[in-house]
């Protein structure tokens, strides 16, 4: 395989028909001032170690020394060695119900906060992969674009509160069709949509989305979060106080199991239920290793090799054998010629 590694240099070779039209143009003048002072035949014989083949010898040496030099700058290469090699990493986008039910405490030492943990986690165990985190509830909105910055993911996911949304619910649907435009574009690389939720009061068309998501190769893990007992929600983080209806009654959120298993097996994933313990971390990213480590073979170039050194020393040939070419005839080989004589 052939290539330049700065092509655009090339575009510096539409000079060398200009240096012939110079040159042309400039033996024109030289022959038409010449003749001024006579035929040029006779004035040839009054100067015989002049040599306007060697004139043009010198040019067309230059000429070549300034192509290769071009050609040199473009820096060519030759591919040296085909080899398979195996694309790893995964794009993860994070989906995250932050809305108001994500406060109960059913999970130590809440919902909300037991996923960000988990999250923070599961981005500490990525090196190849990149990752990208989305915030819903009656809306979903991107938190962070993909990216490969963990740190910046992890800044990024403390800053996550219920407030960021106002509308409640909880839009799944939404959010899967945020998570799919996410993606970046790169090919051999597996995708995937993490969603942790407790699944209570979803909107409509989440079903469509996840069997849409899995028909493009992009599987969704379903974090179910919370238990199905029943819990209050808190007005607020670390709050005493309960959310009530308008009757007065408080607010019990129970995980919805069924509703996060049927969304999991509409995207070809996995439900995973969240509980107090790290098993549902540590499965979750024992399959997220395993998305990684699905590596696709393609034959590739993997070396190239840089040919501007050998372009430079053709260039520089060519501009010593321009010098050591005289425009006079040598004498030397002049007398040689007579002595044979």
């Amino acid at each position: 395989m052939f290539r330049f590694a700065n092509p655009e240099c090339l575009y510096l070779l539409l000079v060398l028909p200009l240096l012939v039209v110079l040159f042309v143009y400039a033996r024109h003048e030289y022959k038409k001032n010449m003749q001024k002072y006579g035929d040029l035949k006779l004035i040839g014989g009054l100067m015989p170690d002049v040599s306007s083949v060697r004139v043009g010898w010198k040019f067309w040496l230059t000429f070549a020394a300034v192509a290769m030099l071009i050609v040199a700058l473009a820096r060519p290469q030759f591919g040296s060695k085909m080899e398979t090699v195996k694309r790893t990493g995964v794009e993860a986008v994070i989906a995250l119900d932050i809305s108001n039910s994500m406060l109960a405490q059913d999970v130590v030492p809440s919902r909300l906060e037991k996923a960000k943990k988990m999250i923070a986690r599961l981005v500490d165990s990525f090196s190849n992969d990149k990752v990208g985190l989305i915030v819903f509830a009656g809306e979903a909105y991107t938190q962070l674009p993909m990216t490969s910055d963990y740190v910046s993911a992890k800044i990024f996911l403390e800053s996550i509160t219920p407030d960021l949304i106002a509308t409640q619910g909880t839009d799944i649907g939404t959010a899967l069709r945020l998570g799919m435009r996410s993606f970046t574009q790169r090919e051999n690389v597996e995708k995937t949509i993490i969603v942790i939720t407790d699944g209570e009061n979803h909107e409509g068309g989440v079903m469509e989305a996840a069997k849409e998501a899995a028909e493009k190769g992009v599987k969704i893990f379903v974090m179910g979060i919370g238990s199905t007992d029943g819990t209050p929600i808190p007005v607020a983080a670390n709050s005493s106080e309960f959310r009530k209806d308008n009757e007065g009654n408080v607010i019990v959120t129970k995980l919805n199991v069924q509703m996060c298993q049927e969304i999991a097996k509409a995207g070809e994933g996995l439900y995973i239920q969240v509980d107090n313990s790290n098993a549902a971390e540590r499965l979750l990213t024992d399959e997220v290793n395993k998305l990684a480590k699905a590596d696709v073979e393609t034959q590739v170039f993997t070396e190239f090799d840089e040919q501007f050194v050998a372009v430079a020393w053709i260039a520089l040939l060519l501009l010593v054998v321009e010098m050591l070419v005289m425009e006079r005839k040598n004498p030397l080989l002049k007398n040689i010629r007579l002595f044979k004589h």
